[in-house]
């Protein structure tokens, strides 16, 4: 299994309301040497969380224990610039199962449904329902539950739906990546090799 399976997440999330956050802000390119997954979440935010001096940066979010959760709500186009998939694995590392946002670039978006983080698109005006919840009570929870593909704040029980490619929901759903998915139907494709005439 390559990553968590995905269903049913309750969480506490943490809010970002920031537009335009590219790639090289959720990971700089200095840190894209690695060639695994492991160790990119020290290094989320990395030029917002510290300071030159390698000290934390106090009044950013992920240094405030205000906020705790599996959930990163972002502002609108999260994950535009380059492609790198360094950035989906920064934040699966770091510990976020989820982002929402009312806009994903479509590469970030791909990436993250790739590696176990599922990207939730909502309009702008739940969006900032979301970030209003948080901002009256930093530990209002969060449903996200991907068999009926929707988001609630629990507190208030609105909710919106979300949509995903079915493909990549089946995956989410049973931690497959790709290749894993391909593993799971080998048997398949063999017996449908060997009754197709070539």
């Amino acid at each position: 299994m390559a990553y968590e399976k995905f269903k049913i997440l309750k969480t506490t999330a943490v809010p970002l309301p920031i537009e335009n956050v590219d790639t090289d802000q959720i990971i700089p390119a200095r840190f894209l040497k690695a060639t695994t997954r492991e160790g990119f979440g020290d290094n989320l935010f990395r030029d917002w969380r510290y300071n030159q001096d390698n000290t934390l940066k106090e009044d950013f979010v992920l240094n405030d224990a205000t906020y705790s959760g599996k959930i990163l709500v972002g502002g609108k186009n999260f994950g535009s610039g380059s492609s790198r998939e360094h950035a989906a694995w920064a934040v699966y590392d770091y510990g976020f199962r989820c982002v929402i946002s009312s806009f994903f670039a479509d590469i970030f978006r791909g990436n993250c449904l790739n590696i176990g983080v599922l990207p939730v698109q909502v309009s702008p005006e739940f969006l900032q329902k979301i970030f209003a919840a948080i901002e009256a009570d930093p530990n209002t929870e969060f449903e996200v539950s991907l068999p009926e593909q929707k988001v609630t704040i629990l507190a208030t029980g609105e909710s919106e739906s979300f949509d995903i490619n079915e493909y990549k929901k089946g995956n989410m759903t049973h931690g497959f990546d790709d290749i894993d998915y391909l593993l799971n139907i080998k048997k398949d494709i063999e017996a449908f090799a060997k009754n197709t005439p070539l």
